[in-house]
């Protein structure tokens, strides 16, 4: 049974309640953007296997900032997660349910929360021992509102959320009081085109909005 996602990764998940979701080109920007992210309070980065860059730019901020919250997503592949072990990664997640990479992740150890979007979907990462969910493309499938609704029969087994897809500064503070929502993934906190053009303005008001929302909803400290 793969491993579940440790209970002090979790309970500092819940404590941050966001998690920056960030796609890097560039990996000369990787370590001014988790520097950016940390001055503005979010400790937790979810950093997509969607460039060549990627795999470096885990390994720059994991140098730079060993304790911070690093790991990766859209892991499509077993391969990929000696991949992400090797670059510093300390959890992995992905769009979908691929028992494949839910084996992989087992073998090495690695901490990972795979996607879903239905009921059955649910069942078969419960099976499979995934105590973490992807809930994903959270917005076009209804929101807050379809995941309260889904969640509920499986509510007594403890399975926790990380939703992602359309979710925002307007709408934030939904995800953030549903109690099945461990912590929301947030990609306009550092939007790629921001990351390419440094804009570390930006992304750290970005991501002190979103801590402060987390701190006042939750009454915990991102720290």
């Amino acid at each position: 049974m793969p491993s579940p996602f440790p209970a002090p990764l979790l309970g500092r998940f819940r404590r941050a309640g966001v998690v920056a979701v960030v796609v890097i080109d560039d990996p000369e920007r990787a370590e001014p953007l988790a520097g950016a992210l940390l001055e503005g309070g979010v400790d937790l980065i979810e950093l997509t296997l969607r460039t060549p860059a990627a795999l470096e730019s885990m390994r720059r901020i994991r140098r730079a900032f060993p304790a911070i919250g690093l790991g990766a997503g859209t892991v499509l592949r077993p391969d990929q997660i000696a991949e992400v072990v090797d670059a510093g990664g300390s959890f992995g997640v992905a769009p979908g349910l691929n028992p494949s990479v839910v084996h992989a992740a087992d073998s090495a150890g690695l901490p990972f929360a795979p996607g879903i979007c239905t009921p059955s979907e649910i069942e078969r990462a419960v099976e499979l021992g995934c105590t973490l969910l992807k809930f994903f493309p959270a917005e076009p499938l209804g929101g807050v509102r379809f995941l309260k609704t889904i969640a509920a029969p499986y509510a007594h087994l403890g399975i926790g959320y990380l939703p992602l897809g359309g979710i925002n500064a307007r709408n934030a503070g939904d995800y953030l009081r549903e109690p099945s929502v461990v912590a929301l993934g947030g990609s306009w906190i550092a939007p790629r085109e921001a990351i390419a053009a440094g804009d570390w303005a930006l992304i750290r008001a970005n991501a002190r909005a979103v801590s402060d929302l987390a701190k006042s909803l939750r009454g915990n400290s991102n720290a």
